[in-house]
């Protein structure tokens, strides 16, 4: 855009805008605004020209803490890139080192499981010979079936228990699954069925592979269930040995388990159960034996043989057998306070 000088001539608008930008740095309302806040302040030009001056100051620090931080940022921005494959290449060494070591434990175990085959056979061999070894075989045979020693076949009941699904709303895309805790299996729940499955006559049960004896516990670490200190996935298959008929008949009529499958129909767990044909459960692991003796007793049998009277033994802080005694989690000492 043009227009006409006074003398004639034309001049450029845009040239002179560009050169009135470039002369006043400060807008002239602002300019005027400032002037009049320092005529009722009574400040005067050199003050003004001081407060521009602290105030370059000022935008020169916030421009130099934004560099620092900047750097900062980038430097470890840097760090954590350089650092992040060493950390996939320990992570990947420690996988390695653990699939490693549980194929030398799976060899092992199999190694152990030919052992005591072996032994056992050599074992029967040597008593089978006499009619005392074959009344040991029998004892042997019946200890065994009551430690859940040995591998059992035969029809039974199977009974299944999961964790809740969950739903689809609960799963949007690029976000998180919330999973209500009264929908997962706890240990109690396997605890009932495993109780009623024994009271309604079951002669061997077993939790996903893992044969239950006498001893056996059944626990909640963290989010895993423990069966015997070995932890067992969902979903939880419980077998168990005896008459079909009759341990269904007893389970559905126990309560607890009527309870249970009204908890599970409320929060959406998996509560099935069928009679089965023929179900082979396991041998469970050979148990600790352990024998319990009164502490002192071979030195007061010795002192009564030699006076001619038996006492009652005195008690002594070790059994001085030099094999210390066995030890489970529920033996630790309670911590002093």
């Amino acid at each position: 855009m043009t227009t006409a000088r006074p003398g004639g001539g034309v001049r450029a608008l845009g040239a002179s805008l560009l050169n009135q930008v470039l002369a006043e740095t400060l807008d002239p309302a602002y300019q005027q605004a400032a002037d009049a806040r320092a005529r009722r302040t009574g400040a005067t030009p050199e003050d003004r020209g001081g407060v521009r001056l602290r105030s370059g100051r000022s935008a020169g620090l916030v421009a130099v803490t934004l560099l620092a931080t900047g750097l900062l940022l980038t430097t470890a921005y840097n760090q954590a890139a350089a650092e992040s494959p060493g950390r996939e290449e320990a992570r990947a060494a420690l996988i390695d080192d653990i699939q490693r070591e549980s194929a030398v434990g799976d060899q092992l175990a199999g190694q152990l499981e030919e052992l005591e085959a072996e032994v056992g056979r050599t074992r029967d061999r040597m008593l089978e010979s006499s009619d005392e070894g074959q009344r040991a075989l029998e004892e042997l045979a019946a200890a065994e079936a009551g430690a859940a020693a040995v591998t059992v076949t035969g029809p039974g009941l199977l009974v299944t228990l999961a964790d809740a699904e969950p739903e689809a709303d609960d799963d949007p895309v690029g976000g998180t699954v919330t999973e209500d805790p009264r929908g997962n299996v706890r240990d109690s729940d396997l605890q009932l069925v495993v109780n009623a499955l024994w009271a309604a006559g079951a002669e061997a049960i077993s939790i996903n592979d893992e044969r239950l004896g006498p001893n056996s516990a059944i626990r909640f670490a963290g989010e895993a269930v423990l069966v015997d200190f070995r932890p067992v996935t969902n979903p939880y298959e419980v077998r168990a040995v005896g008459d079909p008929g009759g341990l269904s008949a007893g389970f559905l009529g126990n309560e607890d388990v009527r309870a249970l499958g009204l908890v599970s129909a409320t929060y959406g767990l998996r509560f099935d159960y069928a009679q089965e044909d023929e179900l082979t459960l396991p041998a469970a692991s050979p148990p600790e034996l352990r024998a319990a003796e009164p502490a002192g007793k071979e030195a007061a049998d010795a002192g009564a043989a030699e006076s001619g009277a038996a006492g009652p033994s005195a008690p002594a802080a070790a059994s001085g057998s030099g094999v210390p005694p066995s030890r489970t989690p529920d033996d630790e000492p309670e911590p002093a306070p």
